[in-house]
């Protein structure tokens, strides 16, 4: 679905509900910013659906989860490439690459990419859940460090208090359990290598995902009817099990869109604010319906983190004040 039909969707959504003057009143920009907050809950919405789908998918281990999810989720991006005209776009900007050297800088980063779904569907059904939405808490933290150290980026106050709080946080949770989760730890420190490397290589993220899932297809598919036939054999009989791996597909690649959609409708500071709507999901829906344990010790360490957290929306609060109060200057002085 491009941005377009989710637009007129959305559009025709809010016009049926209660608050139609405020959209009908609003100015183009307002609508935008409208549309693209929704568009950032409705894909953390989904990605905290995707987190607990392992859980109704239990003849499944989280690794065959995860496999069928990586196929499913490929034909449904192709099958949607396909239809919106899209597929060559992308196709076109992967035959520029001439040299062996620029392909395997653009796989480099497709092992973490992989890594992370696996933990994804791994981690709720073998109770990591709650330590690996730390790991989530944290992963914007961890971006702010690796954009001073990488990019020479300075840190406010609040920035620094941030780093701060979740440093002790986890140097607390280490002292406490005597060790780090493992699953925290993956998320945090390889996630932001992830992202940079995507950044650095100017690669867009549809075109990155297309990429990360059609090399592993293969790989999937050797995996399921060497190592895994029994599971084949469950999926391909029963119309159960084939609707909701259809369904995983569709889903996966529905949040990926909203979310990239949402972060081309939204300032960066918006939409990073908003990005903390996931691990607060996956955190919730780890110790309720998942029943991953939370040990009251915890509160001590996860609240110097939550801390941590706070800060970084401050200081996105105080920035989106400063632009606000700039734009009102410019717009005075002209």
């Amino acid at each position: 679905m491009s941005t377009t039909t989710l637009s007129s969707v959305f559009t025709s959504t809010v016009s049926r509900l209660p608050v139609p003057a405020i959209w009908a009143s609003g100015s183009a920009k307002q609508r935008t910013l409208i549309m693209g907050a929704a568009l950032a809950v409705l894909s953390n919405v989904l990605f905290g659906v995707l987190y607990a789908y392992s859980h109704f998918l239990a003849s499944l281990s989280g690794t065959q989860v995860f496999i069928w999810r990586m196929l499913a989720m490929w034909a449904a991006l192709v099958v949607y490439l396909v239809v919106s005209g899209r597929l060559s776009l992308h196709i076109d900007k992967l035959r520029q690459l001439r040299s062996i050297k620029q392909w395997a800088w653009l796989l480099l980063p497709t092992p973490i990419f992989l890594s992370q779904f696996w933990l994804f569907m791994w981690a709720p059904v073998n109770g990591q859940g709650v330590q690996t939405a730390m790991g989530y808490f944290l992963f914007p933290l961890m971006m702010v460090v690796f954009g001073c150290v990488l990019f020479g980026e300075k840190l406010s106050r609040l920035q620094w208090l941030a780093v701060g709080f979740a440093a002790l946080g986890v140097g607390s949770e280490i002292v406490r359990t005597q060790s780090m989760s493992w699953a925290t730890l993956w998320v945090c420190g390889t996630y932001p290598i992830y992202y940079i490397l995507r950044r650095l290589q100017g690669i867009g993220a549809v075109t990155g995902l297309l990429v990360d899932l059609t090399i592993f297809a293969p790989f999937a598919l050797a995996y399921l009817c060497l190592f895994a036939p029994s599971s084949v054999a469950l999926v391909s009989g029963s119309g159960f099990f084939i609707l909701m791996l259809a369904g995983l597909g569709v889903l996966s690649v529905l949040a990926m869109k909203t979310n990239v959609d949402a972060s081309q409708l939204l300032p960066v500071n918006v939409y990073g604010m908003m990005s903390y709507l996931e691990p607060a999901l996956l955190f919730i829906l780890a110790i309720t319906i998942l029943g991953n344990p939370f040990e009251s010790a915890m509160i001590y360490s996860y609240g110097l983190i939550w801390l941590g957290i706070v800060c970084l929306l401050l200081h996105g609060i105080r920035q989106l004040r400063g632009a606000k109060n700039e734009t009102l200057g410019t717009k005075a002085a002209a």
